[in-house]
């Protein structure tokens, strides 16, 4: 009897237990990101212990549950948490699925930009500003130059009228004083910091990365205003082939190539192609010159990337860049090239480039970086010749380690430069220029995690320069999150740049002008502070709103100043006798909401001024306001996305001739606007086209002329008195020479333009 009452109660334990069971309830579903399944994605219940992840198919599943309410977060790395809330009954089920496709973070992307280590930018107590491809190809350009117009604080400025030579401008210091890096080598510089942005095949760029103020604790000279740096695709991530071309209605065409293949079962190869040409001489506002330079542009680029043992890092990477550029009077060809017969400025660009990372095969963390360049220029300005020659090689041996709560890197480099040119920058008081230049540096920086919301960096450096001696440029950055969606950050350091900049300015070389160099240039020194604030703002439904403000200042001692304004004849080149200031405020916001909608606005207030005898004078060619806007919207049903770009800017001063020259001493106010439109209903294959330049906006307008004395570019009707001055006649009656470099913005009128993007994965 015991034995049935024992079998008896058992059995009834047996049957409730599992009628309890059959009252659990149980949560289940899919997430998803763009419409592919997200695998490895974090799904928990709030409040609980429970704890999953998707499989590779995107699926989760929670069983056995209690009944109740409950808040599922779906937590993934590149995306922002998502939270639903449901209710669940007894012995019931419910299916509760995540759409994570506007919820992705660009917050969390890697940079190495701004402490030459792997980081996610959230944890960076450097801001580092980054921008992918596909921010670039809602305004597609043919070059790397041109498409740096939407980012906030950098602008492509033009320095000629006739050949559309630029340079790029960080918080309105100009050219010269930015860095440009391929893979964070420093291979586009000086000389060709006018040329190398051109011919960079954009299907070739994984991001960019701007980091804004002195960065030359870590990368040396010419890193003063900032430096762009710009990260190519990993030859193991990249497609198998895509295709880029577009063209526009001014006849330009566009082609971009990237294709990857094996090397044996080791080495990734990426190779891509760019190759650009215009041939259609415009002149749409009748001054008997072209609009627009006339280019015939082609650049390969090939990247190696070699499997080692313990993932160890190696990889190769070669570009090579041939330009036929030039511009001038409508009836100028080759035959006039260098003559005074017909005016014309005809530029060859022969240069190649060699990069590479190699990781040391030790246990250690030691990294080899090293780079070549060669540089041969070949233009003709008029009757002006312009030769130069210019190599570079680079190397740099960094060690990163990892003590306790230091994050440490040890390095050393050395820069060895050539150049030579046949103007006054290197002849007479400036001989040393044209010589071997070496530039051995050594640098420590220690990251300190001082508590898991405070982390201090700082850094300094030592170079040697074998023309200006020793040169020290220390720096301090400090990261406070204070929590997930507010971080604060303070940078300050100092900078240096050594002489060779007016060498690249095109002003110097048009003929129009002579240089004149009064004494022996010393290098500039800065010193800069900047402070950063980030905040995002979520909310449930998936909307983001974010903001990134910056106020910076920058101190310069022996600034070097090109004066315009003593003798409208000339340039002449001197360290400043005073001291000059670029100061100002910069914010980017962007808002992503539910709909399909992104907005991305910037805007930057920027106050760039010399003192000199207790005067104040605003550097030329330099906005006080400027800003740009993205604006995105897909219509899913009709796999159509819509971009609006553009871009906005103040006035500026610009170069007059003489107090008698009837151009605009200021630009007006003036925008480029462009809108797109992008068709993805095809595999593998993107349609695009759409409208620049909106406005229909040039330079001329409200002008009466921009290039002077178009009728004579080689001033042979023009007449001086007895003191050199420029004489007024019937013919000259505003007593001015021929110049092209009165110059602010793109003299291209509207246009359309369609392309197509093919990309085999």
């Amino acid at each position: 009897m015991k034995n049935l009452i024992t079998a008896v109660t058992f059995i009834v334990f047996v049957f409730c237990s599992l009628i309890a069971s059959a009252q659990k309830a149980s949560i289940q579903g899919k997430v998803l990101a763009k419409g592919l399944p997200l695998a490895d994605v974090s799904i928990g219940l709030t409040g609980t212990s429970e704890l999953t992840k998707t499989d590779s198919a995107g699926n989760y599943t929670f069983n056995s549950i209690a009944a109740g309410n409950y808040k599922v977060e779906a937590r993934a790395v590149g995306f922002r948490k998502m939270f639903k809330s449901t209710i669940v009954k007894q012995g019931e089920g419910v299916e509760l699925n995540f759409d994570l496709t506007h919820f992705e973070n660009d917050l969390n992307e890697v940079v190495v930009t701004g402490t030459l280590k792997e980081v996610r930018r959230l944890e960076s107590p450097v801001p580092v500003e980054v921008y992918t491809q596909a921010y670039f190809r809602k305004n597609p350009t043919p070059s790397i130059f041109e498409a740096l117009q939407n980012v906030n604080g950098v602008r492509p400025q033009l320095n000629c009228n006739i050949c559309n030579t630029g340079d790029i401008h960080i918080n309105g210091l100009e050219g010269p004083y930015t860095m440009i890096l391929i893979d964070g080598m420093p291979i586009v510089s000086s000389l060709s910091s006018v040329y190398g942005l051109s011919g960079i095949p954009n299907s070739l760029v994984e991001q960019i990365e701007i980091v804004k103020g002195p960065a030359s604790s870590l990368y040396g000279s010419e890193a003063v205003g900032g430096l762009i740096n710009i990260i190519t695709k990993k030859p193991q991530n990249a497609p198998l082939f895509s295709a880029d071309i577009f063209s526009t209605s001014y006849s330009e065409v566009n082609t971009d190539l990237g294709f990857k293949f094996k090397a044996g079962s080791k080495i990734d190869v990426l190779t891509g192609v760019n190759y650009f040409k215009y041939g259609n001489p415009v002149d749409h506002n009748h001054d008997n010159f072209t609009d627009v330079t006339l280019q015939d542009r082609i650049s390969v680029f090939q990247k190696w990337n070699f499997k080692r043992k313990d993932n160890r890092v190696f990889t190769l990477g070669g570009r090579y860049v041939y330009e036929d550029r030039w511009g001038g009077e409508m009836q100028w060809n080759k035959s006039y090239r260098g003559g005074d017969q017909v005016y014309g400025e005809s530029i060859y660009t022969n240069r190649w480039e060699l990069i590479g990372n190699y990781q040391l095969p030790v246990k250690e963390k030691l990294f080899f970086a090293f780079s070549y360049n060669e540089h041969d220029q070949d233009s003709r300005y008029g009757t002006t010749s312009y030769i130069a020659e210019q190599k570079i090689g680079f190397g740099q041996l960094t060690w990163d380690k990892q003590l306790g709560k230091h994050d440490l890197l040890f390095g050393a480099a050395l820069r060895y430069t050539f150049y030579d040119d046949n103007t006054p920058a290197t002849t007479g008081l400036n001989q040393d220029l044209k010589r071997n230049t070496w530039l051995p540096g050594v640098f420590v920086q220690d990251e300190i995690t001082l508590a898991p919301d405070h982390k201090f960096l700082a850094g300094f450096r030592y170079d040697y320069n074998s023309v200006h001696g020793n040169i020290f440029t220390p720096r301090v950055a400090y990261k406070w999150s204070i929590n997930e969606n507010n971080i604060l950050r303070l940078n300050a350091g100092t900078g240096f740049r050594v002489v060779n900049i007016f060498t690249e300015d095109h002003a110097a070389l048009t003929g129009a002008r002579t240089v004149k160099v009064t004494g022996k240039l010393k290098p500039e020194k800065t010193y800069n502070v900047n402070l950063n604030f980030l905040k995002k703002m979520y909310s449930a439904n998936g909307t983001f709103f974010g903001i990134e403000a910056s106020a910076f200042y920058t101190y310069f001692n022996n600034r070097i100043i090109g004066d315009f304004d003593t003798n409208p004849n000339e340039i002449i080149y001197d360290n400043l006798d005073g001291y000059a200031v670029s100061k100002g405020f910069s914010a980017n916001m962007d808002l992503t909401l539910t709909n399909g909608l992104k907005f991305i606005f910037g805007g930057t207030y920027q106050d760039v001024a010399t003192y000199e005898n207790g005067l104040k004078k605003q550097q030329i060619l330099t906005e006080k306001f400027s800003g740009n806007w993205a604006a995105s919207y897909k219509v899913n049903p009709l796999n159509l996305t819509i971009d609006y770009t553009g871009n906005i800017y103040s006035p500026m001063r610009l170069p007059l001739l003489s107090d008698t020259d009837p151009r605009r001493e200021y630009s007006p106010v003036w925008s480029i606007q462009n809108i797109q439109l992008t068709f993805g209903g095809f595999k593998n294959i993107e349609i695009y086209g759409g409208i620049k330049n909106l406005l229909n906006w040039t330079p001329n307008k409200g002008n009466p002329f921009i290039i002077a004395r178009t009728n004579d570019p080689f001033d042979k009707n023009v007449e001086h008195n007895a003191n050199g001055s420029i004489k007024v006649t019937p013919e000259n009656p505003y007593g001015l020479t021929f110049d092209p470099t009165y110059v602010y913005g793109p003299n291209q009128n509207i246009r359309g333009f369609l392309g197509v993007r093919l990309t085999i994965k």
